[in-house]
């Protein structure tokens, strides 16, 4: 990188002496999660449903019909449920979800490692796509810390356009609004990436590892979308195929043993399936007693697999006659995990790091 810049006199060298303060050129490298409510009081969980549920990303029925709906009747009544499902969860040493603490740890992890590298000439950091610290802010920020370039990093391992695409479109509409704008590289899904592969099948070994009795399935959810997203063209629900193909070839295990399913179903629309709360239930009145679950679609554990699948999904199985249910959490900051995100961000970085 030229060295350009004048650092004791925080301008640029052979500049006129009135110039403006310009900060040293950078890179930088911002994850981007789903988000979280800064609290789980009523008010705090409204605020974040609201931002959440008003993104046409997430629901595109048209605004004219759903704003009515969600501000009269779904902003009336989901926040109580949804914040009890946070407070069964919430990190309380912290005051925070345990989403935002394990984003924070795993952009701890990555920034040691390419500082270490790097030294000065990159910047990392984490924002969410809803809630704090937001998005905007977070560009801005490096943009003012000399981040001329930025690779935009959404930790969703198979793309889909509530996820993937919403947080490209925010990061998108910030540029939009600035002077002058950063070159972004947005990072693509990662459902197939070897290093990830063989981090989910490491942590599988290890659940199964610590467990007496070896589970009669391993049933493997990710979050679901409706099913018109597939027939239009998202390819979520193939991706979420494969990563559980390449699973079960990583693990060497026979066919049958691994079922993939989808959770987390809102609204009367037909979504893909077969349902986790389902396949759970029916499994378990099949005579399968005992099961392990993972959710390879979250990078880091959330509401959805804390309270969804270790409280909801787990009170189905056992309520239609399971017995041992075992959840292998995600992959959050583990080293294996860590150096699989790593080695896809160097990728991202060829031609911008000398």
């Amino acid at each position: 990188m030229t060295e350009i810049f004048n650092a004791g006199e925080g301008r640029l060298a052979h500049s006129p002496s009135d110039h403006c303060p310009i900060a040293r050129a950078k890179v930088g490298v911002l994850l981007v999660n789903l988000g979280t409510p800064d609290a789980t009081d009523y008010w705090s969980m409204r605020r974040y449903l609201n931002e959440f549920l008003s993104d046409t990303r997430v629901i595109d029925s048209p605004k004219w019909k759903w704003q009515p709906i969600l501000q009269t009747i779904v902003l009336t009544l989901r926040p109580s449920k949804s914040a009890e499902a946070y407070r069964s969860i919430w990190n309380n040493e912290l005051d925070e979800s345990p989403l935002l603490t394990i984003t924070r740890a795993q952009t701890e992890k990555i920034n040691e490692a390419l500082t270490t590298k790097y030294g000065a000439n990159i910047t990392v950091d984490f924002c969410m796509r809803y809630g704090n610290p937001p998005t905007d802010t977070a560009i801005r920020r490096m943009q003012e810390q000399g981040c001329e370039k930025i690779v935009f990093f959404p930790l969703y391992p198979q793309y889909a356009a509530p996820t993937t695409a919403t947080a490209n479109d925010h990061a998108f509409r910030t540029l939009m609004k600035m002077k002058w704008q950063p070159a972004i590289r947005t990072v693509p899904a990662y459902f197939d990436d070897p290093a990830y592969i063989q981090a989910l099948a490491a942590s599988i070994r290890e659940g199964y590892a610590a467990i007496d009795r070896r589970p009669d399935h391993l049933v493997v959810s990710y979050h679901g979308v409706p099913e018109r997203y597939l027939l239009e063209g998202d390819p979520y629900y193939c991706q979420c195929q494969k990563t559980s193909r390449l699973l079960a070839e990583a693990l060497g295990w026979e066919d049958g043993h691994i079922i993939t399913a989808f959770q987390s179903k809102f609204g009367p629309t037909k979504w893909v399936g077969p349902a986790t709360v389902e396949e759970v239930a029916r499994l378990a009145e099949a005579g399968k007693r005992n099961i392990a679950i993972v959710a390879p679609a979250f990078s880091a554990d959330c509401v959805e697999t804390l309270e969804e699948i270790n409280e909801e999904i787990k009170e189905s199985f056992e309520d239609s006659g399971g017995e041992s249910f075992t959840y292998i959490p995600c992959l959050n900051d583990r080293d294996d995990h860590i150096e699989a995100l790593l080695g896809i961000i160097e990728n991202e970085l060829q031609g911008w790091m000398g």
